[in-house]
């Protein structure tokens, strides 16, 4: 193939384009429930508010942060010199994962089950690298790294919940004066998940609008703003005057306040980790097309990651309610309170990944999350049968993934 000006060239990358951006409609429509599901579950946000904050988060998140992983998702899972002798064979192999993984989260999306679109797309790279060069394409190191993480995540996330939740349940919920002491609290709260959103945000996140700092000066902004967010905190909670009556319901009121501003923390972090998924094998694609060659070290093109954040964005806005239900409501009891403990659990594992390049599973981290406030509840508060089909979907999506991508990579190698 020519691939210089080749007209079916360009067809081809402006159809596998198509399939990314349809990729990423699947994972704003299925993973927006790990961003907004414990928001609307504890009634702090109504779908409507919570599609379109995710929305707006998502986009940014994407397009600041998403380079690192997609990154990763292009050079570790296969073994890129593999195909140095036959670039085209890597692009077709990224197009059939593209599809596999899309119709498979359109499949789960529609029986509202929360699957991972990380596994998904890593389960359908290493299917076409297994049908194109057997198991000697696999990375086994970045594969490792990538799997270990997966396990990692969910455990974090609900270490992290947890811990959360018992320090606000001791320190605020059972207080003498919970009240006051959610006043205190909630101030430094609100700086904290400003700042690390700022920081992780303009930190290397700039490099995709040339507006690149160091960390020294992305700190100080970073805390600036934090310090500004939680100045606007203590004034705004300084005018709520105590109802003994009501007491219990205005500290899960300013709860809810946190919730939202944590529920924007993970749907930001989803967003950077999530968008690699994908966007990373178009991004092959491209460069195969411009260099007729398999390079490993790529920067992702800002256009590519605009895209993906536009997908996810639409996704989002147009079924993103489908899969809410599940992880907001049907794992456990979410209050306020838990819902904030259980998001930034989550968004910090999340973001924490996000920049070392670890496409993790923000599904799998947001659900460790509820059940890690679930136990500190005891585990009777959580519901076993919910959580059980929920693990069954995501170890049936690997395989999955990388058996519909080899039935379909033959394809495409059996038309071209």
């Amino acid at each position: 193939m020519n691939f210089g000006a080749d007209p079916t060239l360009i067809l081809l990358i402006i159809g596998t384009a198509a399939i990314a951006l349809y990729m990423a409609w699947n994972i704003g429509a299925n993973d927006v429930a790990n961003a907004m599901g414990t928001s609307v579950g504890s009634g702090a946000l109504t779908l409507k508010q919570a599609v379109v904050i995710a929305a707006f988060l998502e986009f940014f998140g994407a397009v600041l942060v998403g380079s690192h992983v997609a990154k990763t998702q292009r050079t570790e899972i296969v073994d890129p010199e593999k195909f140095a002798s036959n670039p085209e064979l890597l692009m077709y192999g990224m197009i059939a994962a593209l599809i596999s993984s899309a119709i498979w989260i359109t499949i789960a999306t529609y029986f509202s089950m929360p699957v991972s679109t990380t596994h998904s797309i890593v389960g359908a790279i290493m299917g076409f690298g297994i049908a194109a060069y057997g198991f000697s394409a696999i990375q086994v190191a970045g594969v490792s790294k990538i799997m270990i993480s997966w396990v990692i995540s969910p455990l974090a996330g609900a270490a992290i919940a947890y811990i959360i939740f018992v320090l606000v349940r001791k320190r605020i919920l059972n207080a003498d004066e919970p009240l006051n002491a959610a006043k205190r609290a909630a101030p430094p709260l609100v700086g904290i998940v400003f700042f690390i959103i700022t920081l992780s945000a303009i930190y290397k996140g700039l490099k995709n609008l040339h507006l690149d700092m160091n960390l020294i000066q992305a700190i100080i902004i970073a805390t600036i703003i934090g310090f500004i967010a939680a100045i606007n905190a203590f004034a705004l909670l300084k005018t709520v005057k105590k109802d003994k009556k009501r007491e219990s319901r205005q500290v899960e009121r300013i709860f809810a306040y946190l919730q939202i501003i944590s529920a924007c923390y993970v749907a930001f972090a989803h967003g950077a980790n999530d968008v690699g998924n994908a966007v990373a094998p178009l991004a092959t694609i491209i460069e195969i097309a411009r260099t007729n060659s398999v390079g490993e070290m790529v920067e992702v093109p800002i256009w590519i990651l605009i895209l993906g954040g536009i997908g996810i964005t639409i996704g989002v806005l147009t079924w993103g309610k489908k899969v809410i239900q599940t992880i907001g409501k049907n794992i456990t009891d979410i209050t306020p309170s838990r819902g904030f403990s259980a998001e930034f659990g989550a968004a910090t594992t999340v973001l924490i990944c996000s920049k070392l390049g670890m496409p993790i599973s923000t599904t799998h981290t947001l659900v460790g999350g509820v059940i890690g406030v679930g136990i500190a509840g005891g585990v009777g508060a959580l519901d076993l049968r919910v959580i059980g089909k929920i693990i069954v979907s995501w170890l049936v999506t690997l395989p999955i993934a990388a058996i519909t991508t080899i039935a379909i990579f033959y394809l495409i190698i059996g038309v071209t």
